[in-house]
This record gives structure tokens, C-alpha cells and sequence, in this order.
């Protein structure tokens, strides 16, 4: 992509409504608009971003045996009636009225509209166990919206729901959840520690967070200063080995970490005062086992292997794509701006064209930029006329993992310098083994 024929609209000043890094770094490098209070549109850069994170939920939900679909984002209030919960959710849920006069409403979550397309579908144990998924939005009406998409009331959310014949059964299914969130954060360059948490509207009695930790995070959060050394489950991790999963999990939930709802100061003491660590936290992930709080009002059963009508177990387990971002920001950036990790960065190398119109210069990006191209990956080619240092600060701002930067005197010597945006480390390379190095 050629910057000069780019969409990407930088704001040279710090927007004075963004209140955290990651808003303002989002505002600034043209990645969000914000079209009303706690609603956003996702501009070219930030789609990439977002398209990158999505694409490695999707990997690891489908790795894990989750299978997906789309369900809509209006839902009709008779399934919410029906599980009881329509009443109860609070304001925080935007009702609405059709032509007809029916009530509906725009879904903060879709564990109704699941359980009705399961009761009608599923009929037998042998269908069993199932995992659904989709990656949608959803509208909670936030009493105070804000920092950006970190807290917005319209917002993507990746959901998932199993359904099982039995409690066992349903905890495998949550342990696969559970392992497969490890792998999603830390691909996407975040140390997320699972917490015993809050069920809150959703309702259950067996729910972690997953909760990364941040200066800018929402809550205070208490833990075991050992999870940082903890191994991520590996690519190969067998999902069907009931063993094997349990053992992660009780690996990861060996030691303390709780929310501030489930805080237990007595235990949090008991840890030595040098493995405590007490910290504002953002959370990521929360996943849920709530057994038939849902199959029973809304009559979800399957039949069993003795020929009788069982209830299904269930569980929910969600990510939030649009909230992932800006904790990935809030994790990585420095004072010229943002940091991407390589597995969401927007583009992967940012060709610099220190003088266009020159020949050799316009020449050798060319060459650069098609090289990167053909070796499938993402290229953003600086070719405007802009200064060089507004061309350096656009490409520290917008956190691409690799600037390429080829100047006048380098080219006439065959020769681009590397820069790498995490370290700020430089290297000059002659021009075949830039490009060897960045295809390999």
C-alpha cells in the first residue's frame, strides 16, 4: 500500500478528550473515529489491527474444536423472557420496539439466542460435546463510556458456548477454553493471568478473567508474582486429553490471583511479601461455566446413552477484539508511539523513501516494496514528499515492527539501513540482503 494513496488521517497534537495512552495513540495514528459517545468507527489502520486479532481468535477457537457461525445482533425479547433474564439485566440493555409493536433488543451477549438454536437442532448425547462460536457486535448502554474502545457501549465480541451431558464433561470443555485463551494472548504478545472472578448478569458458579496488567487498568487485581514464568501451552496440545488440559489449568490456578470482587485478603498475606504483586489490571478474556442456569428455563435436553431426557450443561466464553487493541497498546508503546507486536502489526515493514523523484531512491523502494509484496507481506510504502523527520515519526507512531529506509546515499552504494521499532536498533544492508532477511 502506497502511503500517498492511503487512508490514514494522523493528528499531529494529543486529542484532548483521550484520557489514556491507548485512546490517544488510536486518535492520533488514525485508527478510530469516534461517531458518538462510546461509539466508534474502525478506520483503514485500526481494521488491519483488528482483522489481524480476530484472525488468531478464529485459529485458536477452531484448534481448540470450536465450530463457527453468526447469529444476529437483534434479538426478540420472548427468548429473553423466557430465560428470565430480561428484567434483570438492567439498563445497560438497549430495548427497542419493531414496526409491529414487538419488543426487542440489541444483544450484549447471546446465550438465549444459542440455547434456542441448540434445543431445536440437538436432540441426542451423540451430537454432544458442542462448542458454538461467533465474533460479533454487541451494544451494552455504558453509564460512563470511555477511554476510547477500551470501554465503548458498541463493541465486537468473540463468544463462544459448549454444551455437554455432564458436568465433567462441560469443565473439559471450559479447560479447552481455558488453555486456548493462554495461546490466543500470547500470540498476541500478551502475558494474560487467569483470576477467579465475578459471574456478574450472566450468572454461574465456576468463571476466571483473564486480566493483563496495566497502569491504566480499570481495577485492582492480586496475584502470585510466579505467573510470569508459567509455559503457554504448546501448538500441539492434545484438546481431547482430559488429563492433559486438567493439568494446565491446575498449573495456572495453583497460585493466588483474584479480582478485587473476589479478593481475599487472608490468602493474599499469606503469600511471601516478595511474591505478591498488587496491580491495576485490564481484562481480556472471561470465560464461564454456569451448568443449566439456561437448558432448564428454556428446556435444552438431549438424549442420553440410558434412553432418558438430560438437561445439557453449558458454558460461555468471551474475548473482546475491540478492547484487545488498545490493552495490546497499553502493553506496548513508548513516547514516539505505539509498538505493535509482528503478529498484529498493520503491516509488517514500512519502505521509506527518503527522496522521491530520485531515480535510484524511487527505483530501489520499488524494487523493495514488489520483493515484499510477492513474499506475501504487508507493505506500507512511504512514497509522499513529506520531511524526513515527519516521515521517522510517522513510522515510530504507527508502530510497524520494521522501517526500511533508503536514502539517497545509501542507494548509490547499494545499500538500505533496517531499523527496528521495538529497540530502535540499525543495521545497513546491502540491498539483496534486505530483502532476504525481510522475506525469510
Amino acid at each position: 500500500m502506497r502511503l500517498s494513496r492511503y487512508f490514514m488521517p494522523i493528528l499531529k497534537e494529543n486529542p484532548k478528550e483521550a484520557e489514556i495512552v491507548s485512546h490517544r495513540l488510536m486518535l492520533r495514528t488514525g485508527m478510530i473515529r469516534q461517531q458518538s459517545q462510546g461509539i466508534y468507527s474502525w478506520l483503514p489502520l485500526g481494521k488491519r489491527v483488528l482483522d489481524k486479532v480476530n484472525a488468531i481468535i478464529r485459529e485458536e477457537q477452531n484448534r481448540a474444536g470450536a465450530i463457527e457461525l453468526s447469529m444476529p445482533t437483534l434479538q426478540s425479547a420472548e427468548l429473553w423472557q423466557e430465560s428470565g433474564r430480561y428484567e434483570d439485566y438492567g439498563k445497560e440493555m438497549l430495548r427497542i420496539r419493531d414496526r409491529q409493536d414487538r419488543p426487542m433488543l440489541y444483544g450484549p451477549t447471546n446465550e438465549e439466542m444459542i440455547t434456542d438454536i441448540f434445543r431445536s437442532s440437538v436432540k441426542s448425547y451423540k451430537s454432544l460435546p458442542l462448542n458454538l462460536y461467533h465474533i460479533q457486535l454487541k451494544f451494552r448502554d455504558e453509564i460512563r463510556p470511555r477511554f476510547g474502545t477500551m470501554r465503548s457501549r458498541e463493541f465486537l465480541m468473540k463468544d463462544a458456548y459448549s454444551f455437554d451431558l455432564t458436568q465433567a464433561d462441560a469443565i473439559h470443555s471450559y479447560n479447552k477454553m481455558f488453555v486456548a485463551y493462554l495461546r490466543t494472548f500470547d500470540r498476541l504478545g500478551l502475558r494474560a493471568i487467569p483470576m477467579r472472578a465475578d459471574t456478574g448478569p450472566i450468572g454461574g458458579n465456576h468463571s476466571h478473567e483473564f486480566i493483563i496488567l496495566a497502569d491504566t487498568g480499570e481495577s485492582e487485581v492480586y496475584c502470585h508474582k510466579s505467573f510470569v514464568d508459567f509455559d503457554i501451552p504448546a501448538a500441539d496440545t492434545d484438546f481431547d486429553s482430559v488429563d492433559g488440559l486438567q493439568s494446565v489449568f491446575d498449573k495456572w490456578t495453583s497460585v493466588y490471583a483474584a479480582t478485587s470482587e473476589m479478593h481475599d485478603e487472608a490468602a493474599f498475606d499469606a503469600i511471601g511479601e516478595n511474591d505478591r504483586l498488587s496491580a491495576r489490571g485490564i481484562e481480556v478474556g472471561h470465560i464461564f461455566y454456569f451448568g443449566t442456569k439456561y437448558s432448564e428455563p428454556m428446556g435444552a435436553k438431549v438424549q442420553g446413552p440410558d434412553g432418558k431426557e438430560h438437561l445439557v450443561h453449558m458454558g460461555s466464553y468471551g474475548i473482546g477484539p475491540t478492547r484487545l487493541v488498545p490493552a495490546i497498546i497499553e502493553a506496548s508503546h513508548d513516547e514516539n508511539g505505539i509498538i505493535w507486536p509482528a503478529s498484529v502489526a498493520p503491516f509488517d515493514a514500512v519502505v521509506i523513501n527518503m527522496k522521491p523523484g530520485d531515480e535510484a531512491c524511487d527505483t530501489t523502494c520499488d524494487r523493495l516494496y514488489v520483493a515484499l509484496q510477492n513474499a506475501g507481506k504487508d507493505v506500507l510504502y512511504d512514497d509522499t514528499d513529506d520531511r524526513a523527520g515527519t516521515k521517522f515519526a510517522t513510522a515510530d507512531l504507527i508502530g510497524v515492527p520494521v522501517q526500511v529506509i533508503a536514502g539517497p546515499r545509501a542507494v548509490a552504494a547499494g545499500e538500505v539501513e533496517l531499523k527496528d521499532r521495538k529497540t530502535g536498533a540499525r543495521e545497513t544492508l546491502t540491498i539483496e540482503a534486505a530483502i532476504n532477511k525481510l522475506t525469510a
